[in-house]
């Protein structure tokens, strides 16, 4: 279906080449992965909600990832569902709901990055300056760091998306499992030297500002760890800032594998697949990874399974 119509309203979807025999095993999988990504990330904001004792900046800060899974996650996921239960001529999209689709992934993908930027700022000041954490992340500054992590993603996503859909288009297919930036503009034939200079800037400067922000903050932790002889400091150090670097590494692999795949058009169906996992690997192991590390989350989940003693 590669119709040569003009600015069509209507786009398909390639989706994910699935063999008859693996439909279901397929769909039960992403169904399953699905199910685990919003339970765990809504049981880990409940968890937070109630305990007033996880009422603290470095929560708070946290419960942006759960809620960016959530949203990340569901952006794709219903729609993949159903499509791989259709015939390839039958996933269809309007182009503007599937332009809203990759506004919302790539808002998932960099808001990713600006939210674990302003987690490592968190823990730098916890580790660094414990004395005046409290006067530092106030209420006010935990929510202009918020403000800030999807304020920027906001604008960078709305720029790149914005330079995509002033392009006339005369291709119907996004040969993706669901839409995105690259896949949208693929569909003109006019020239995408822009959306090309802006994509690989915007990915250099998240890139380099994650990165740099990552290095910078644990280069001074680091330093006070050294210089410290409280094995206490040196414990807490341990554990927060090695669950926050765990979670970067598996955001940053994730995205580099698929910015990695895109060029190389032969290894095609591995990038629909990396795509996908893009959305369903960080969004389940995020909280298995925090309630784990996360001393009051497990003294919580404990008061909860532990049986009431009858008296």
């Amino acid at each position: 279906m590669e119709n040569f119509t003009w600015n069509s309203d209507t786009v398909q979807v390639e989706g994910l080449k699935v063999t008859q025999v693996s439909v279901y095993p397929v769909f039960f999988f992403f169904l399953l992965s699905y199910i685990l990504i919003i339970s765990a990330n809504i049981g880990i904001l409940v968890v937070i909600f109630i305990d007033k004792n996880l009422h603290q900046p470095m929560y708070l800060l946290f419960c942006n990832m759960p809620i960016n899974d959530i949203i990340g996650s569901t952006n794709i996921m219903p729609r993949l569902l159903s499509d791989i239960l259709r015939p390839p001529s039958e996933r269809l999209i309007s182009y503007y709901e599937c332009v809203l689709q990759a506004f919302t992934s790539h808002m998932f993908g960099t808001a990713a990055y600006t939210i674990l930027m302003i987690m490592a700022f968190d823990r730098y000041v916890a580790i660094c300056n414990p004395l005046r954490y409290a006067a530092i992340m106030t209420n006010n500054i935990v929510a202009m760091l918020t403000m800030s992590a999807w304020g920027t993603a906001f604008v960078l996503v709305g720029i790149l998306l914005g330079l995509t859909i002033r392009l006339n288009r005369c291709r119907t297919v996004i040969t993706n499992p669901y839409c995105d930036n690259p896949s949208i503009f693929k569909l003109s034939c006019e020239s995408v030297f822009i959306n090309n200079i802006y994509g690989l800037t915007f990915t250099v400067v998240l890139l380099t500002a994650s990165i740099g922000s990552i290095v910078l903050t644990y280069g001074k932790i680091t330093a006070v760890c050294v210089t410290s002889k409280s094995k206490s400091l040196n414990s807490k150090a341990l554990k927060t800032c090695s669950t926050h670097l765990m979670s970067y590494m598996i955001m940053f692999f994730c995205g580099m594998l698929i910015v990695i795949l895109h060029r190389f058009p032969q290894l095609s169906d591995y990038r629909k697949l990396s795509a996908i996992l893009f959305h369903v690997i960080p969004g389940s192991l995020n909280p298995v990874i925090y309630g784990v590390q996360s001393k009051e989350i497990r003294t919580f989940l404990s008061k909860l399974i532990q049986p009431r003693k009858v008296s």
